[in-house]
């Protein structure tokens, strides 16, 4: 099986976690919006939008309530029935960016929430730029956790030992700069703070939502979480945590 192959594999096992995705996953503030409008140069008011690899709606809820006429784009069916339950009134197709079902320049905007880096970008790429009408654009942002944070930077050290052959971390995940401008796309980038205040339990629902877990069985699964939560407790008696991230933002533009 090849390195690619396993990856496509990863992505395939967010099905089976589609509601922990759902509730435990961060959304995102307000300014990630301002910033993908400021870098765009237009609004996303009555822009046509396709939101790849959508989930289960979390960015695609947020960029409906800023005005855009969204269409969730899905591979997953897991996640396809999640997103149809929490988002019942939206427009979703299945599919995927490496072979988007949309006619030559029929879209303003294509959006990549978590997700990009689950395309191949040789493919991912020309297909966005035949969607695209002049004046488009490409727009990926991933949460990123903060390792600076002490806290964080354990945690992470923690998985990588229980789960070697499966936990890799984020480095480099969110920087495809090189994949947009040899097509031509004029490219900006910017890296935004936040954070989320939730409880422990929430932030391993969470972690059963991400790739590293989601693709083990619940065996195997179990005892890793047993261990993040006794860690966490002992971190946060209290039980609520405050989670920092890095918010990357890429947003490649089609020339006119």
């Amino acid at each position: 099986m090849t390195d690619y192959q396993n990856y496509r594999d990863l992505a395939v096992s967010f099905g089976a976690v589609a509601a922990e995705y759902d509730r435990g996953r961060p959304g995102y503030p307000a300014e990630l919006f301002d910033t993908v409008e400021r870098l765009w140069g237009r609004g996303l008011k009555g822009a046509r939008v396709l939101d790849v690899g959508a989930g289960t709606g979390i960015a695609t809820r947020l960029l409906a309530a800023r005005g855009a006429e969204v269409v969730a784009v899905e591979p997953s069916g897991g996640m396809a029935a999640q997103f149809l339950a929490s988002s019942p009134t939206l427009p979703m197709v299945r599919g995927t960016g490496d072979d988007l079902p949309f006619h030559d320049a029929s879209a303003d905007l294509i959006s990549y929430a978590q997700a990009f880096h689950w395309t191949r970008p040789e493919l991912a790429v020309p297909e966005a730029v035949r969607v695209l009408r002049p004046g488009g654009a490409v727009a990926t942002w991933w949460n990123v956790y903060d390792e600076t944070v002490p806290w964080v930077r354990a945690r992470a050290e923690r998985l990588a030992a229980a789960l070697p052959d499966h936990y890799r971390g984020y480095g480099g995940i969110s920087d495809h700069t090189r994949h947009f401008a040899p097509a031509g796309l004029a490219v900006e980038r910017a890296v935004l703070h936040w954070e989320r205040q939730v409880t422990v339990e929430h932030v391993l629902t969470d972690l059963t939502s991400r790739s590293y877990l989601a693709s083990l069985s619940p065996e195997e699964r179990a005892p890793v979480l047993a261990a993040e939560r006794e860690a966490m407790t002992a971190e946060f008696p209290d039980g609520l945590v405050v989670e920092p991230f890095s918010l990357d933002v890429t947003v490649a533009v089609k020339q006119d």
